[in-house]
């Protein structure tokens, strides 16, 4: 559990003001989640750097807080969960598979939270680590759940395999986003598909830059060379030199430029 101090300087990294007499309410996780979607970023800098992920409470702290960094999914979300145990809420963790863009099923190589606030009925789909377009407040767990936000809808439902599967719609069509089942997971669970995803050959993370960060309305992000704005329906894109990743990683990451990734 992270101490009040701590809070405050969490609080403030992702935007928001900490007091004491916060309520751990379903407005509250949202605007956590989002805080942390706007102001941590996505990134993969210590894996293409060959550095080892730590999925400890403490450390992710010092990484994300004091460090003023980011991470992927294990990171952001074991973090974002351990942030709403200490304002009280009651939390827990699931393995998802990742099914956008997927032919077959994939492996579960994806932390969810399940969160369950004081005026809600159900619990919360929280996640604060997709690089991609996702959800920006909570969703319910509940089937035929949905939600239209920041331009995007989604939809909850379960099926017979997949379990809890959430959807997006995409050009008129619902598409596969997500999906969990219940069986729930402990910090350490992780440790292994962690580090799969930090150094087998088919992770997508060993190879180029994937930052993100999002905004109001839509996501910046960094994909190797390539620089995208989205904004709406509208995407800018720019292929960078190594020189003008410079200021890139600073003016929208937040994040020290360290040199060029060795391949």
């Amino acid at each position: 559990m992270y101490k009040e101090q701590q809070l405050a300087a969490i609080f403030d990294r992702i935007g928001l003001s900490y007091t004491k007499e916060l309520q751990p309410t379903e407005t509250l996780a949202g605007m956590i989640q989002y805080g942390f979607q706007s102001h941590i970023p996505y990134e993969n800098l210590d894996i293409l750097r060959g550095v080892p992920l730590s999925l400890d409470f403490d450390a992710l702290y010092e990484k994300i807080i004091t460090n003023h960094r980011g991470g992927y999914c294990f990171e952001i979300n074991g973090f974002l969960g351990e942030v709403y145990r200490s304002l009280g809420y009651e939390v827990t963790d699931y393995m998802a598979r990742f099914l956008r863009g997927e032919h077959d099923i994939p492996m579960r190589r994806h932390r969810v939270l399940a969160v369950k606030a004081i005026d809600c009925d159900v619990p919360l789909i929280c996640d604060a680590g997709i690089g991609q377009s996702a959800f920006r407040i909570p969703l319910h767990i509940e089937d035929g759940y949905e939600s239209e936000q920041y331009g995007e809808r989604y939809k909850v439902e379960k099926q017979p395999f997949f379990g809890w599967v959430i959807s997006d719609l995409h050009k008129g069509e619902w598409r596969r986003f997500y999906s969990f089942t219940e069986e729930v997971q402990l910090n350490i669970d992780y440790v292994m598909p962690s580090f799969w995803c930090e150094h087998a050959p088919e992770s997508p993370f060993t190879s180029a830059e994937m930052f993100s960060i999002k905004t109001d309305t839509g996501r910046i992000t960094l994909d190797g060379n390539k620089f995208r704005i989205f904004d709406g329906e509208d995407v800018t894109e720019r292929v960078l030199t190594e020189e003008e990743k410079k200021d890139i990683y600073v003016q929208y990451f937040g994040l020290s430029y360290m040199g060029p990734v060795e391949k």
